[in-house]
């Protein structure tokens, strides 16, 4: 039998192994394109040291690097909410997309970008959409747990989800019959899912809003992992089940919204990659998945991010159509081996 100081020697050895490789995964998105550059001047770029291409320097800094720093973060924050929200609905096909959060965020940026609402600011200003974006993936996920308190049964519920999702649809569409053709174009291309055009301030906004929820996630390992053994469980072990859902809730919401608000919805992402995890990791401790996650969303995202602007160079396919064929298959494999196991 295998000892628990092995087992958490071997999952540490993982980590890193999956950090280091993220690091390749980073420095290869910065130094491949339409343009390659090499590694070494990418990093002479990045620390501004040694000799370099003045050109280069603008594609690193200006474009490359502000995309693959989003790809990153964006990728760990979906992954994550993703995985919150398996847990919370203990349903392994539950994701921010499927339950009609991605539509609500979808529905108020458009209020903004389309309608023209702009929150009591000035100009429609990076803080706005991601406002928008919250308040709309935050009321969505509330009405959907207002159903789960009254529907126990999970399939019930996962139809209601997709019916709010197609609800907030139905009026996205109505917005977009009487948009005018310039606020049209530019709500267009961000439904289509993109991490292109990311500027430094988008970044600051990312990380400052992303980052902090992502730590905060470590510290509800110790309920989560309780929560895993069932409501009246984690209610002995002494977890707080109202507080808990609320916090659950807002950082799953936050993460969702804060990446949608600048790339549009991306599907498969919080979905797929909890999945890829467990496969890889084999446990269900949430000590050891939520980082596992957090850096697979990373690396899983980056390379999809690759794949969709270059493949077909110079154009650029959406970033969902290749989530998706990573995704779906995964999916088809858990519905199979679950009905293998009935």
């Amino acid at each position: 039998m295998e000892t628990m100081e092995k087992r958490k020697f071997k999952y540490v050895v993982l980590l890193i192994s999956l950090l280091i490789f993220m690091f390749f995964v980073f420095a290869f998105c910065i130094g491949f394109g339409s343009v390659k550059i090499d590694l070494k001047e990418v990093v002479h770029i990045i620390f501004n040291k040694g000799a370099f291409d003045p050109t280069n320097r603008d594609i690193v800094m200006d474009i490359r690097l502000p995309r693959a720093l989003a790809t990153l973060i964006g990728g760990a924050a979906l992954a994550l909410s993703g995985l919150l929200l398996q847990i919370f609905f203990k349903n392994p096909i539950v994701e921010p997309y499927v339950l009609g959060i991605s539509s609500g965020a979808t529905l108020f940026v458009a209020l903004i970008m389309i309608g023209g609402i702009t929150l009591g600011f000035e100009s429609h200003s990076p803080y706005i959409l991601v406002l928008g974006a919250f308040l709309g993936a935050l009321l969505v996920m509330m009405l959907v747990v207002a159903f789960a308190m009254k529907v126990r049964d999970i399939v019930t519920l996962l139809v209601i989800g997709i019916m709010v999702g197609y609800i907030c649809s139905a009026v996205t569409n109505m917005l977009v019959a009487f948009a005018d053709h310039e606020r049209l174009y530019g709500f267009v291309m961000w439904t289509k899912g993109s991490f292109s055009g990311f500027t430094w301030n988008n970044i600051k906004v990312l990380m400052s809003v992303g980052i902090p929820m992502i730590i905060g996630s470590f510290f509800v390992v110790k309920p989560l992992n309780a929560f895993l053994m069932g409501e009246e469980y984690a209610k002995s072990m002494g977890v707080d089940i109202k507080k808990f859902r609320l916090i659950i809730i807002l950082i799953a919401s936050i993460l969702t919204a804060v990446v949608t608000a600048f790339t549009g919805p991306i599907a498969f992402i919080g979905l797929a990659v909890p999945h890829i995890s467990r496969l890889i990791f084999r446990t269900s401790d949430n000590r050891i998945l939520i980082p596992g996650t957090v850096i697979m969303g990373a690396i899983v995202t980056s390379f999809c991010d690759l794949i969709s602007r270059t493949i077909f160079a110079p154009i650029e396919l959406p970033i969902s159509s290749i989530t998706s064929f990573i995704g779906a298959p995964i999916v088809i494999y858990l519905i199979l081996k679950r009905r293998a196991s009935l």
